[in-house]
């Protein structure tokens, strides 16, 4: 299973002068990564959100819809640590 997680682009730059940019850095809970941009269905802007697969950002998502997805992911993980289901949570 794949879980793909909405970045916030932070920065974008063009490679070999090319008119779009081509690379975006991306930002989630304090982790910035270079993420490559020639699949994804648009090219985001500053402060956008996209989701990103095998280092490729593959869709671009509104603020407003990137925040409900990470509210929605948070809400999850807490359930699940209330639960001791959480991968990773130590077992008593």
């Amino acid at each position: 299973m794949c879980l793909a997680v909405p970045m916030q682009v932070v920065a974008l730059r063009c490679e070999d002068d090319g008119p779009e940019p081509q690379v975006a850095v991306v930002e989630s809970a304090g982790i910035r990564k270079e993420i490559r941009l020639e699949m994804v269905d648009r090219i985001p802007e500053l402060g956008e959100y996209v989701i990103i697969h095998a280092g490729f950002a593959i869709r671009t998502l509104a603020v407003e819809e990137a925040e409900q997805n990470l509210a929605l992911m948070r809400q999850m993980a807490e359930m699940l640590e209330q639960e001791g289901r959480l991968p990773g949570a130590m077992e008593e």
